[in-house]
C-alpha cells in the first residue's frame, strides 16, 4: 500500500473517532482555531483576546456554533488580520459551514486544500492581499455566496470549477489582474445567482445571448472589462434585474428592442462606451434611482417621461449629442443628489425643482445651448456644493443667495451673459474655493468681503466690466493660487498685501487701469510662476525683489515703467515682456535701450562726441544694407527665380537671412530625421547654432530621389502647406516660454516649407535614456528634467490666451540645451483649444505608440488630460531607464500596466528605478513615480491638471546633500 494511502487511511480512522468521541473533537477544534490564530499572530486587532484555551470555543469572538458546540462559523471580516491562511486544518472541520475573512490585510498564496471544505456555503475573501492563482474549487458543491473580490488573484482563474456550483445565488470575482478570457460560459449554467459581479476581470468578446439563462439575477456588473459589440436580446429576459452595470466597456450599438421589459431596474450604468441612439427604451423604467449614460453617443431628446421618475436621484448623460429640453420636473420628486448634463446641446430652461428636497449635492450642466436666467429656487440650496453652467447662453443677474450658499465649493459661471454685481453676501460662503464667472458682464465693485472666503483657491473673473479698486485685504486670502482679472476695468493700485498671498502660483491683472507702483512684496510670493500685469498704467520701477522669483512668465509690457530692468529678469525667455514701456532700459537686451549714463563732467564735448558715434553707425549701417543687397542679388543670379521668391516671417529678433539658411541645407548637416521631416544643423558665420526642420508632404519625402547630392542643397517638389507645418507654426510663433523650443522664424515658398529653431546640442531625453547616445544622468539632472518639461506643457494648457494640447508629449520631443534644461519640442499635431470646444475628434489617432492615453484609442477624443497620460510615460522612463514598450513587460503589454502592477504588489518598489541612480535618491525616484501613476490613470477625470503636476513635483523636489546656514558668523553644516 502506497504512503500516502495509509495517510489517508489514518486521517480517516482520526475523523471517525472524533465523531464518536465529542471531547476529543472539541479538543481538536480548539487547537485548530489556536493555530489559525498563531498564523495571524501580527494582526493589530484585539479580536483574538478570548481565543484562549480557558474559555469555550464557542465563546470566541467571531465564532458562531452549532446545537453541539461545534464551529459553524468564523466571522472575522473588517478586524485588521495580517498573515497567511492553511486551509489543511481549517477545513477537516467538517461542520464549518461558513468562512468570512473579507476586508482584512491576508497575504499570500491559498492553499489547495481549500477544496476539502466540502461543506462550505459561503466563502468571503474579498478585499485582502493574496498573490498567486485561485485554487480549483469544483468540489464545493454546497456552496451559496463566494466572493474573492478585490483580493490580488492573478493568473487563469480556474472557471471549470464553477460548473458544479450550481447552488451559487451570489459570485463576485471582480477587480482581479485575472488572465483574459471571452465571457465564461460555465456562469451561464448558475441559474440560482442572483447577484453576479464580474467588474475588471479582464472579460473580452461579446456578451452572450445566453445570459437570458440568468433569469434570477438582480444585480449584474461586467464594468470594466473588453467587452465589445452590442448588448444582446437575451439581456432584455432579466425582467428580476434591479441593478445593470456595463461602464468603461467598448460596447456599441441601441438599447435592444425590449430592454424596456427591464422595469424593475433601479440603476443603470452604461458610461463610457460607443452607444447611440435615442432613450425611448428607458422610459417605463419608473424605479429608477441612479442612471449614468454619459461618454457615449446617444442622442435626440430626453423623454418627458423622466420627468416623472418618482425615485431618481442620480442622472449623468454627459458628453452626448442629446437635443431638446430637460423634463421641467426632473430631479422633483426624490432626494435628488446630482445631475451632469454637460457637453450636450440642450436647449431651453434650467429645471427649477432639482433641489427641492433639499439633497442636491452637484448642478453641472456646462457646455450646451441652455438659455434663460439661473433659477431663484436654487438661492437656499443649503447641501449644493458645485454649480457649473459655463458656456451656455444663459442672462439675467444671479439671485443673491447663489454667493453665499454654505456648502458651496464651486461657483463657474464663465461663458454666458450673466450681468449685475457681485453680491457683498459672498464673504458667508465659507467653503468656496474656485470662483469661475469670466466672460460674462458682470460689473461694479468686487466687493472687499471677498477677502473674508477663506478657501478660495482659484478666482477668474476676466473679460467683464469690473471697476473700482482691488479689495485692500486680497491678501487675507492665503490659500489663493490663480488670481485672473484680465479684461476688466480695474483701477487704483495693486494692493501691497497680495504678497501675503502665498500660495499665489499665476496672477492676471492685464488689461485695466491699475496705476502706481508694482508692489515689492510680489517678490516674496514663493511659489509664484506666472506674472501678468501689461496693458495698464503701471508706472515707476520694477522692483529688484522680482530678481528671486522663479518665473515661466512675464509681462509687464505697455505700461509706464521707468528704470533698469533687473538683470536676472532679461533672459531670451520674456523677450516682448517689457515692450512699451519707452522708461525703460537695460545694459544687456536688445530689445530695450542701453542704461550707461553720459558722464555729466563730459559737458558739449561728450554730446559732440556721441553724436559723431551715432552718424558714423548710421553710415555702416547703410553700407552693409547697400553691400548685402548686392551679394543677395548676386546669389540669386545662381538659383532659379522661383527659389529666391520666400516668405520669410520672423517671430523673434534674428540676425540672419535665408540665404544663411538655405546654403546649409546639406546632407552632411543632416542631424535627425522625424515623421514629418528632416533636422539639419546650422551653424552661422557668427558661431550661433541653429536646428531647421524642413517639412514634406507624405509622399514627397526628398530623400527618396536619387538626383540628391551629398552636397546639393535639399529642396522638395512643389508643394501647398499642410496641416503639419500650419499648425507648427500657428502654436510655436505666439510662445514665449524658457520650456518651449524658440520658434526664430518660418520660411516657405512654392517649393519649400523650413522652420528655424534655437539649437539643443544635448538631443532628446530619448537619446539620453535609450540610445547609443545615452549618458548617466544623476537624479538632480533628472528631475530637473521633469520639473522643466512639466513647466513646459504646464504654460501650454494654462498659460496660453487658448490652451494648446501638444498630442505627441514623449521623450523625443523634449529636447535638452547646453546645460540639460527641457524643452518641449515638435507641435506638428498640436491642437488650440477653441473657446466653444474643448476637444478635438480625429478618427486619425495621432500621438506615439506606449504614450497614447487609453481612451484616445476607443473615443478618439484629444483633450489636456490626453498629453498628461503622455506626461506620466515620460515620467516613468526617468525613473525607471525604460522604454515605454520593452518585451520584459508581456505581449500587449507596456510600461504604463507594468508599473502600475509593479506598485500595486509593494514588494520591492525600489526595484523599479533605474540600477544607476544612487540609492540616496531611490526613494525621491519613487515620490515621483508615485506622481507617474496618478498621471497615467486609466480614466481622465482622475488624473491631475499640470499644474497640478508641477506643484507636485515641487513638493518632492530633492534635498541638498548639504546645508551651510550662517548664524552669528558661525558656520554650520547640516547634513541631509
Amino acid at each position: 500500500m502506497a504512503p500516502e494511502t495509509i495517510s489517508g487511511h489514518y486521517l480517516f480512522l482520526f475523523l471517525i473517532f472524533l465523531l464518536i468521541n465529542p471531547s476529543s473533537s472539541q479538543s481538536y477544534q480548539l487547537q485548530t482555531l489556536l493555530k489559525f490564530k498563531t498564523n495571524l499572530a501580527n494582526s493589530n486587532t484585539q479580536v483574538f483576546t478570548t481565543w484562549n484555551e480557558n474559555n469555550p470555543i464557542c465563546n470566541f469572538t467571531g465564532i458562531t456554533c452549532t446545537g453541539d458546540n461545534s464551529v459553524k462559523e468564523i466571522n472575522l471580516s473588517q478586524q485588521l488580520l495580517t498573515g497567511t491562511l492553511e486551509f489543511d486544518s481549517l477545513c477537516s472541520i467538517q461542520s464549518l459551514e461558513k468562512i468570512s475573512l473579507g476586508s482584512n490585510y491576508l497575504h499570500g498564496n491559498i492553499s489547495s486544500q481549500l477544496s476539502n471544505c466540502i461543506n462550505l456555503k459561503y466563502l468571503d475573501l474579498g478585499e485582502n492581499n493574496f498573490t498567486g492563482e485561485f485554487p480549483d474549487i469544483s468540489s464545493l458543491t454546497q456552496l451559496e455566496f463566494l466572493n474573492i473580490n478585490l483580493s490580488g488573484f492573478s493568473g487563469p482563474f480556474p472557471w471549470k470549477s464553477l460548473k458544479e456550483l450550481t447552488n451559487l445565488t451570489f459570485l463576485s470575482l471582480g477587480d482581479n489582474p485575472f488572465d483574459k478570457t471571452p465571457f465564461p460560459a460555465e456562469i451561464l449554467n448558475l441559474f440560482k445567482l442572483q447577484t453576479l459581479y464580474l467588474t475588471n476581470c479582464s472579460i473580452e468578446g461579446m456578451i452572450p445571448e445566453a445570459i437570458e439563462n440568468l433569469g434570477s439575477l438582480k444585480s449584474f456588473e461586467l464594468s470594466d472589462n473588453y467587452i465589445v459589440g452590442s448588448i444582446p436580446d437575451g439581456m432584455t429576459k432579466l425582467k428580476n434585474l434591479e441593478e445593470l452595470e456595463l461602464y468603461d466597456n467598448r460596447i456599441s450599438g441601441i438599447f435592444p428592442v425590449g430592454f424596456r421589459n427591464l422595469v424593475m431596474l433601479k440603476k443603470l450604468d452604461v458610461s463610457n462606451n460607443s452607444l447611440e441612439g435615442d432613450l425611448n427604451e428607458l422610459r417605463n423604467m419608473t424605479y429608477m434611482e441612479s442612471l449614468q449614460l454619459f461618454e457615449n453617443k446617444f442622442s435626440g431628446e430626453i423623454p418627458a417621461e423622466l420627468g416623472e421618475f418618482k425615485f431618481l436621484k442620480e442622472f449623468s448623460i454627459y458628453d452626448n449629442m442629446f437635443t431638446g429640453e430637460l423634463p421641467a420636473k426632473i430631479g422633483s420628486w426624490a432626494e435628488f443628489e446630482f445631475i451632469d448634463a454637460s457637453q450636450n446641446m440642450l436647449t431651453g430652461s434650467i429645471p427649477p425643482d432639482m433641489c427641492k428636497q433639499g439633497k442636491i449635492d452637484e448642478i453641472l450642466m456646462l457646455q450646451n445651448n441652455f438659455t434663460g436666467g439661473l433659477p431663484e429656487t436654487y438661492a437656499n440650496c443649503s447641501s449644493l456644493t458645485r454649480l457649473r453652467v459655463s458656456h451656455n447662453s444663459l442672462s439675467g443677474t444671479i439671485p443673491d443667495g447663489i454667493w453665499s450658499l454654505p456648502a458651496i465649493k464651486m461657483i463657474d459661471l464663465a461663458m454666458n451673459q450673466f450681468e449685475g454685481q457681485v453680491s457683498s453676501k459672498i464673504g458667508e460662503a465659507k467653503s468656496l474655493e474656485q470662483l469661475f464667472i469670466s466672460n460674462n458682464r458682470f460689473s461694479g465693485e468686487l466687493p472687499e468681503e471677498i477677502s473674508k472666503v477663506s478657501s478660495l483657491v482659484e478666482l477668474e473673473l476676466m473679460y467683464n466690466q469690473f471697476s473700482g479698486k482691488i479689495p485692500a485685504k486680497i491678501g487675507d486670502l492665503k490659500k489663493l493660487n490663480s488670481l485672473q482679472f484680465e479684461g476688466n476695468f480695474f483701477s487704483g493700485t495693486i494692493p501691497e498685501s497680495i504678497g501675503s498671498c502665498v500660495s499665489l502660483n499665476d496672477i492676471n491683472l492685464a488689461g485695466n487701469s491699475i496705476s502706481g507702483n508694482i508692489p515689492v512684496s510680489l517678490g516674496s510670493l514663493p511659489g509664484l510662476n506666472s506674472l501678468n500685469l501689461s496693458g495698464n498704467k503701471l508706472s515707476g520701477v520694477i522692483p529688484a525683489s522680482l530678481s528671486s522669483l522663479k518665473l515661466s512668465l512675464i509681462d509687464l509690457s505697455n505700461n509706464m515703467l521707468i528704470g533698469r530692468v533687473p538683470e536676472s529678469l532679461l533672459s531670451e525667455a520674456y523677450d516682448g515682456s517689457f515692450a512699451g514701456n519707452p522708461g525703460l532700459c537695460a545694459d544687456r537686451s536688445k530689445s530695450l535701450k542701453q542704461c550707461s549714463p553720459v558722464s555729466r563732467r563730459s559737458g558739449s564735448s561728450g554730446v559732440a562726441k556721441y553724436c559723431f558715434i551715432a552718424g558714423a553707425l548710421v553710415l555702416v549701417l547703410s553700407l552693409a544694407c547697400f553691400v548685402f543687397v548686392k551679394l543677395r542679388h548676386k546669389d540669386c543670379n545662381n538659383v532659379t527665380n522661383r527659389s529666391c521668391s520666400w516668405d520669410m516671417k520672423q517671430f523673434h529678433v534674428i540676425s540672419f537671412n535665408e540665404d544663411a539658411i538655405l546654403r546649409s541645407l546639406k546632407q552632411e548637416n543632416l542631424i535627425g530625421k522625424g515623421g514629418s521631416g528632416n533636422v539639419y544643423k546650422v551653424v552661422l558665420g557668427c558661431g550661433k547654432k541653429l536646428a531647421v526642420k524642413h517639412m514634406w508632404k507624405p509622399g514627397n519625402d526628398p530623400n527618396d530621389r536619387k538626383s540628391n547630392t551629398s552636397s546639393a542643397t535639399i529642396l522638395p517638389k512643389r508643394n501647398s502647406k499642410w496641416p503639419e507645418y500650419e499648425a507648427e507654426v500657428a502654436t510655436l510663433s505666439s510662445i514665449r516660454h524658457v520650456n518651449v523650443v524658440k520658434l526664430y522664424c518660418s520660411i516657405s515658398s512654392d517649393d519649400s516649407n523650413l522652420l528655424v529653431y534655437e539649437y539643443m546640442p544635448n538631443g532628446s531625453l530619448w537619446d539620453r535614456l535609450h540610445t547609443y547616445q545615452k549618458t548617466e544622468m544623476d537624479w538632480r539632472t533628472r528631475y530637473d528634467i521633469a520639473m522643466g518639461a512639466a513647466k513646459g506643457l504646464e504654460y501650454l494648457h494654462h498659460g496660453c490666451d487658448r490652451p494648446v494640447i501638444h498630442r505627441d508629449v514623449k521623450s523625443s520631443n523634449i529636447l535638452l540645451d547646453e546645460e540639460m534644461k527641457a524643452k518641449i519640442a515638435d507641435f506638428g499635431l498640436a491642437k488650440i483649444v477653441q473657446t466653444n470646444k474643448v476637444t478635438d475628434s480625429t478618427h486619425v489617432i495621432a500621438g506615439t505608440h506606449g504614450y497614447i492615453a487609453p481612451e484616445y484609442g476607443y473615443t478618439f477624443k484629444v483633450t489636456e488630460k490626453s498629453d498628461i497620460f503622455s506626461f506620466g510615460v515620460v515620467l516613468m522612463e526617468l525613473v525607471t531607464g525604460k522604454k515605454p514598450v520593452e518585451p520584459e513587460f508581456g505581449e500587449s503589454e507596456d510600461i504604463v500596466s507594468w508599473v502600475h502592477d509593479e506598485m500595486r504588489n509593494e514588494d520591492n518598489l525600489i526595484g523599479l528605478v533605474d540600477p544607476s541612480i544612487s540609492n540616496e535618491s531611490k526613494n525621491d525616484a519613487i515620490e515621483v513615480l508615485t506622481i507617474a501613476i496618478r498621471c497615467t490613470m486609466r480614466f481622465p477625470a482622475q488624473r491631475p491638471s499640470m499644474r497640478m503636476v508641477v506643484q507636485m513635483l515641487e513638493q518632492v523636489e530633492p534635498c541638498s546633500s548639504m546645508i551651510d546656514i550662517v548664524i552669528d558668523n558661525d558656520i554650520h553644516i547640516l547634513k541631509d
